[in-house]
């Protein structure tokens, strides 16, 4: 078993060296995984519209890599570090992100429908013009985090942290923000239709604009 875990360290080691900073193909990632004994180390690499769609990517390093327009469908990213990561565009539906880090990342434009961000860390994340509908996003830490025009239908934000974030223009029409804080939050123009804003907290929050036909206030804070 040790001389093994040993060939398989050494293949890992070998396969990474060689790929450093190249554009990587799905088949070379799949090969990676395949002898990996520990979490893959993909960090600052270029996987420009790469695909990975369904692959497992559990506790993945991919600090700062560049997965522009990356096809991450149904792949699981859970606990996976991508702090500082190039997301502009990628298809990341129904993607598994629990517990991932998106500290800082870039995923203007990415399509997250249906993907299960449950303990995710979106703190400072970009996700202006991203595509969020009916994503789990209950509980988040989106403190700051940039969703200027983002379509949000249906989002389940209850409990989030959306502390000074910005919403301008975003579509949030019948998402679930019960208990969120909304705290200095800029909601220009937002569509609010249908919200459920129950004991939320409003304090500071900018709504000029915003379109709040049928929104539920009961026991909201600062409104």
């Amino acid at each position: 078993m040790i001389k093994k875990a040993i060939v398989l360290t050494g293949v890992l080691f070998a396969l990474t060296s060689s790929l450093i900073a190249q554009d990587l193909t799905r088949k070379e990632v799949m090969r990676l995984i395949a002898a990996a004994t520990k979490p893959l180390e993909l960090a600052n690499l270029e996987l420009v519209n790469i695909d990975l769609s369904g692959l497992d990517l559990t506790r993945a390093n991919l600090t700062g890599a560049n997965l522009y327009g990356a096809y991450l469908s149904n792949a699981d990213l859970s606990n996976a570090d991508l702090t500082g990561a190039n997301l502009y565009g990628a298809n990341l539906i129904r993607a598994n992100l629990t517990r991932a880090n998106l500290t800082g990342a870039d995923l203007t434009g990415a399509n997250l429908t249906e993907a299960d961000l449950i303990g995710a860390d979106l703190i400072g994340a970009s996700l202006f013009m991203a595509e969020l509908t009916e994503a789990y996003l209950s509980n988040l830490d989106l403190t700051g985090a940039n969703l200027g025009k983002a379509n949000l239908t249906r989002a389940n934000l209850t409990g989030a942290n959306l502390t000074g974030a910005r919403l301008v223009y975003a579509n949030l029409n019948s998402a679930d923000l019960i208990g969120a804080n909304l705290y200095g939050a800029n909601l220009i123009n937002a569509n609010l239709s249908g919200l459920d804003l129950t004991g939320a907290d409003l304090t500071g929050a900018n709504l000029t604009g915003a379109d709040l036909i049928g929104v539920k206030l009961t026991d909201v804070k600062g409104y």
